[in-house]
């Protein structure tokens, strides 16, 4: 009988971490103080969306009340909500 090699096993392969972190929600706030075209701007320079969308979402804000803009991880969240309050706008994070 030839001597066979084993083949690898799940348990002979280095373990890696594969977990994500846990998503969040950035949610824009409608406001009393700040006009449309400005919220509009702050959304387009401060994040990956588009201007079609940043529209929809600063519309979305104004008729209800408030609007999901993203989900990301909670120190991008975090981040994006201190971007925001320095330019004056309510934005906040929760769990997705």
């Amino acid at each position: 009988m030839p001597n066979e090699k084993s083949k690898p096993t799940v348990l002979d392969q280095p373990k890696t971490d594969t977990r994500t972190p846990p998503p969040y929600k950035v949610i824009l706030h409608n406001d009393e103080v700040n006009d449309m075209e400005y919220v509009i701007e702050k959304i387009v320079e401060l994040t990956p969306l588009s201007a079609d969308e940043a529209v929809a979402k600063m519309m979305e804000a104004h008729l209800t009340g408030c609007s999901v803009l993203l989900v990301c991880h909670k120190e991008r969240a975090e981040l994006y909500q201190d971007q925001f309050h320095s330019c004056r706008l309510t934005v906040t994070i929760e769990p997705d």
